[in-house]
């Protein structure tokens, strides 16, 4: 049945696939992929998982794995699998010291997946700083645009997310990834990231984005070393009452390499940290998080049930109805 489904997906997203099996078109061939019906964001009683798919081939994670169209679409449905609420595809690595990737080879990577995944029926987010990325995932079927840059990176992406209608993530941000770890300096962490997602929220509405669709996300790791994340973690309550639903994206992060116990700090893998970004899941979920995008989605999707059934029995409601 899987390879069933694999194979109609394919057949959606490129009648013809690419000799070579890449995601990467032929010079000139067409980018745009075909309208997919948008899979509109699940409407749950708990905290969503969003899948990481990154097809690309440098990430820090996971990079190369999905280079292939078939494998993309393979490791999507396997998210799915695994308890994914949203497939969150990227076509650029933000790991620190990345390099950034030209707008053309990212539109290349992202949008057939994107229209792959939408065309079989899952709900798809597109994980880019370009405006143009944004506007061709939203068409190939992407219901969510979540932006590491909180629209700073391209000053058109307020405006295509306000033009589309679509949900979006605007995360802390203070500049790219060859840059970033030189600005991880506060007076006070948690203030000057709120003031700061303030600030993009702000130029959002202006821009004409509904704040109803709005999404924030204090971005672990980005211009943040280890203490720093930590207590934007620690703080979590407090940066609920900015007043908008918050992502939390920990998972495999550098900070939570000190919590794997069978290595020494700073040697830990990305996968050894998975454990943490399960207990990490755990934590928002029961803070009350609108969702944590993740690599190892099964321990998060079963941590975030754990959540909500707990706060469910506590209020006394029938448990039957939580998903």
């Amino acid at each position: 049945m899987a390879a069933q489904i694999l194979e109609r997906t394919l057949a959606v997203a490129h009648p013809r696939p690419y000799a070579d099996g890449s995601l990467a078109a032929p010079a000139g061939a067409p980018l745009d992929a075909p309208a997919a019906p948008a899979v509109p964001l699940p409407v749950l009683d708990r905290t969503r998982v969003l899948g990481i798919l990154n097809v690309t081939p440098d990430s820090f994670s996971d990079g190369g794995r999905f280079a292939a169209l078939d494998k993309a679409v393979e490791g999507g449905l396997a998210l799915v699998r695994d308890g994914a609420d949203l497939v969150d595809v990227g076509g650029e690595s933000t790991r620190p010291g990345a390099v950034r990737v030209d707008e053309d080879e990212e539109l290349r990577r992202v949008v057939p997946v994107v229209g792959a995944l939408a065309g079989a029926g899952i709900a798809v987010s597109v994980d880019t700083m370009r405006a143009r990325v944004a506007e061709a995932a939203v068409g190939a079927g992407a219901v969510l645009v979540n932006d590491v840059s909180g629209g700073l990176a391209d000053p058109a992406m307020l405006d295509v997310i306000a033009a589309t209608g679509s949900q979006c993530v605007l995360m802390h941000w203070r500049g790219h990834s060859t840059v970033m770890e030189s600005r991880a300096v506060y007076d006070d962490v948690l203030r000057e990231v709120s003031d700061e997602l303030v600030d993009r929220v702000d130029a959002a509405v202006a821009a004409g984005v509904d704040p109803g669709n709005i999404v924030l996300d204090p971005g672990l790791g980005f211009a943040k070393d280890a203490e720093q994340s930590w207590a934007l973690l620690a703080a979590y309550p407090r940066l609920s009452s900015l007043g908008f639903p918050l992502l939390v994206g920990a998972s495999r992060k550098r900070f939570l390499g000190e919590c794997v116990p069978h290595e020494a700090p700073g040697l830990s893998v990305p996968a050894d940290r998975d454990g943490a970004s399960a207990a990490v899941a755990a934590y928002v979920a029961q803070a009350g998080a609108w969702g944590v995008r993740v690599h190892d989605v099964a321990p998060a999707a079963a941590a975030v049930r754990v959540a909500a059934r707990l706060q469910a029995a506590r209020a006394g409601l029938d448990l039957r109805t939580w998903r």
